[in-house]
């Protein structure tokens, strides 16, 4: 067979016209298919929606919406296309509060699923040589599964790890001679850590050379940390599990954008007020329609992701569509004192710096009449037990903070492993504020 650096060359190489072409017959069938589900079926009576109905992409804007409520709503099979025996798999989030969403999948979602995980791994440089690392829980969540089978489509050799016991993981990692992880950004740099703890420099003494990082929001910054402790390349995938789970954007090479796969998605870009269509370079949020899903088609979901389409063609020669690094989530912008902010905001200014760890809290809450912020940042094991010198770190975070967010935060710096963490996530933000 012939080497080349696409996986499916006709398709990601696909002329825009043509694929808009592709887009709207499978976005006809997808209509079709839709109508079998109770959600969906009620929707189409009631504004006399049929496959006819869509000449363009852009008549899409005939159908509402649909939001994380309306699955909720709905569970847990209000969404179901085909009947459930045709079904193999459910995936649902954790649902902490209220009913979760879930979403179902036949065995042909999983097939088309599989490829396109594999399409992205391809596409960063992996072949059926690598050993590939999964740092993923393998429950409900889609991160584990969704890779695993994505790797054994490419045919690398796998190894389901799991998350956690980080030891264990760096066992693999030497013993196997992994050389690509698929893992979170907090726990890229934690994994590092321990790594030079052991004695044991990645650089010299594995052979990774590639880690595929998504499921929490991280900045570029983090991203060139994360590079420079590992020796690696590291690339952005964005995933939700109600478009399957990981693998619907990738970056490529360039390391320029997300390239969305729109054979099996039509992405929009809204104004999260007013819900109207934002050009291209403006930033807005994202709205996805599935197109070849058969299961559980879903048709203008409203992700409450904040990025933008990036203008222009990128130099790797694919023509699907490319969106920036996300800004945030349009339900998780913080208000402070009349101030718009999102915490990427202040990890950029977090990472730079080497005598800090990769872990930070925002807590908000009212002191008195005002609304205040403190951010705690775990320091790293660069920094030395020197009180002066904190006193200056404190104050130097502090002013570069105030310079990019119009106000000033208080910086508390904390000792490495102090803050918490849930599912192995690193808890972000906390509002403690009196909202009456």
């Amino acid at each position: 067979m012939k080497t080349t650096k696409y996986w499916q060359e006709e398709i990601e190489t696909m002329p825009r016209e043509e694929l808009e072409k592709f887009q709207l017959e499978r976005l006809k069938q997808t209509i079709k298919q839709a109508a079998n589900s109770p959600f969906y079926h009620q929707v189409f009576e009631e504004r006399g929606i049929t496959p006819d109905s869509f000449q363009s992409l852009d008549d899409l804007r005939k159908l509402p919406f649909t939001t994380k409520d309306d699955l909720r709503s709905h569970y847990p099979f209000g969404f179901a296309a085909i009947p459930l025996q045709k079904c193999v798999r459910i995936h649902s989030s954790s649902g902490t509060t209220g009913n979760p969403t879930v979403v179902l999948h036949s065995a042909k979602d999983l097939d088309q699923w599989a490829n396109q995980v594999a399409r992205c791994m391809y596409m960063v440089g992996l072949r059926d040589t690598d050993v590939f690392q999964n740092t993923s829980g393998y429950g409900m969540f889609t991160g584990g599964l969704g890779f695993q089978y994505g790797a054994e489509r490419l045919g690398a050799l796998t190894v389901p790890a799991a998350a956690g016991n980080t030891k264990r993981q760096i066992k693999f990692i030497t013993d196997f001679g992994t050389t690509c992880l698929h893992i979170i950004p907090s726990y890229a740099t934690r994994l590092a850590e321990v790594m030079f703890e052991m004695g044991i420099d990645p650089r010299k003494d594995t052979k990774l050379h590639t880690v595929c990082i998504g499921a929490e929001p991280h900045s570029e910054e983090q991203r060139k940390r994360i590079e420079q402790l590992l020796g690696v390349k590291a690339y952005n995938c964005f995933g939700m599990s109600e478009m399957n789970g990981p693998g619907v954007a990738f970056e490529c090479p360039e390391q320029n954008g997300l390239h969305i796969w729109e054979d099996n998605v039509i992405v929009e870009i809204v104004d999260p007020v007013t819900l109207k269509p934002v050009p291209d370079g403006q930033v807005g949020e994202m709205v996805l329609t599935t197109i070849n899903r058969e299961a559980m088609p879903l048709l203008r979901y409203r992700t409450r992701d904040l990025t933008c389409v990036l203008p222009g063609d990128c130099p790797c020669g694919r023509t699907h569509k490319r969106l920036a690094r996300f800004k945030g989530r349009s339900d998780d912008m913080i208000i402070l004192k009349g101030v718009n902010l999102f915490p990427i905001q202040i990890e950029k200014i977090l990472m730079p710096f080497k005598e800090l760890g990769s872990n930070y809290l925002i807590t908000l809450e009212t002191i008195g009449n005002s609304d205040e912020m403190l951010i705690e940042v775990e320091l790293s094991d660069l920094f030395t037990d020197d009180y002066s010198a904190l006193q200056r770190l404190t104050k130097n975070i502090t002013r570069q903070l105030k310079d990019e967010l119009l106000l000033t935060p208080r910086v508390k710096l904390v000792a490495k492993g102090s803050l918490p963490t849930s599912d192995g996530k690193a808890v972000r933000v906390k509002d403690l504020r009196k909202l009456s």
